[in-house]
């Protein structure tokens, strides 16, 4: 189709039908998202384990894909088991020393020489320092956990739709199994379902779809899990407050990139935590923590992204907040799990048939 094509009558019902279709699909992906939910987390779950499922294939010199899948399983499962085991005890610590620091600075009027006093008098106005603390207490977790367990059975006994609902969950699993077991076939099962005539375009998109989802669901979330490791022992070694879940929301941001810098604040927070602790100088361990966000800085830039991620650069970080944002919004959850993918669809389409249709002949 020439870019100078005129609007015909057939060329604008073509067009409003093809907006008709895609604005349908939204509408029923909407309508059915507590259905599709689950499949659409089972899909990514298995396309994050491919590459291990192959890597496991070859080290146990298997065939078939069924061992290498269950294989899989046991070592993800095993090594988030081994990770909560070190970490949830260490991240109740924490939690519980910040909440004693605060309800001492509520109770005690400690003062932070850094933070001027009206400050520190409009957060002690605004901020209900003791219920905070009170929430970060073990006790407390403990006395929520039983509540919403007691809570949630006597929800689960009075209703049967959200039983269902908990069961659903568990079909997560084999969703994740039976997808694992024939993903090569589904594969070439998607590229059959368009037709002959359009393959050739078809085919160029998938392989955009298919970079993009590499660059940034696999490269991007090992390049965000390093780094969330790295902020952890960091500020492990200078002592910050809650380094650990500081240190791990960081790795979570990171899959944005450079989103990271939100943590900034929550990290000059902890710095006048540690101080009103009592522990050291704010200036001290606000340097530290500078150190370490710079050295981690560069241990991504200069090591990890080059060697996991390549010189290969993918969606513009706007564009991939953008996207997330606006899917989001748009479907929940799902719509944030399938807004990548959507969204170099969109782009591939729009680079293809407006930018440059006369590559496509």
């Amino acid at each position: 189709m020439s870019p100078h094509t005129p609007f015909t009558l057939d060329r604008v019902v073509r067009m409003v039908i093809a907006i008709c279709l895609f604005l349908g699909i939204l509408w029923l992906i909407n309508t059915l998202k507590a259905v599709l939910l689950p499949f659409c987390v089972a899909c990514l779950l298995a396309y994050m384990c491919e590459p291990f499922v192959q890597y496991n294939r070859r080290l146990l010199h298997l065939k078939g894909r069924t061992v290498a899948i269950f294989v899989t399983l046991f070592e993800l499962i095993f090594f988030v088991a081994v990770l909560c085991y070190f970490l949830v005890p260490m991240v109740i610590t924490e939690m519980e020393q910040v909440g004693t620091v605060l309800h001492r600075y509520a109770t005690e009027e400690l003062n932070i020489s850094v933070l001027p006093q009206d400050i520190q008098q409009f957060v002690r106005r605004n901020i209900d320092l003791r219920a905070v603390s009170n929430l970060l207490s073990k006790q407390e977790w403990l006395s929520i956990i039983e509540e919403s367990l007691s809570t949630t059975w006597s929800i689960i006994s009075g209703s049967i739709s959200l039983l269902l609902g908990v069961i659903s969950w568990f079909i997560v699993i084999l969703y994740v199994v039976f997808i694992m077991i024939d993903y090569d076939k589904l594969s070439t099962g998607f590229k059959n379902m368009v037709p002959p005539k359009y393959r050739h375009i078809s085919n160029k998109i998938g392989r955009d779809i298919k970079h993009s989802m590499n660059h940034y669901f696999r490269g991007q979330a090992l390049v965000s899990f390093i780094v969330g490791i790295l902020f952890c022992i960091g500020f492990l070694i200078i002592g910050l407050p809650m380094a650990i879940v500081l240190g791990l929301f960081i790795g979570l941001l990171n899959m944005v990139p450079y989103l990271q810098l939100i943590s900034i604040l929550p990290a000059a927070i902890l710095c006048l935590v540690y101080t009103a602790s009592g522990q050291g100088d704010f200036w001290s361990i606000a340097a530290g923590t500078t150190a370490v966000y710079c050295i981690v800085q560069v241990i991504q830039d200069f090591i990890l992204t080059p060697k996991i991620m390549g010189k290969a650069m993918g969606l513009n970080p706007a564009i991939i907040l953008l996207s997330l944002s606006v899917w989001g919004t748009l479907l929940g959850l799902i719509g944030m799990i399938i807004a990548l993918p959507l969204t170099t669809l969109l782009l591939s389409y729009y680079n293809n048939y407006i930018i440059h249709p006369n590559e496509r002949k």
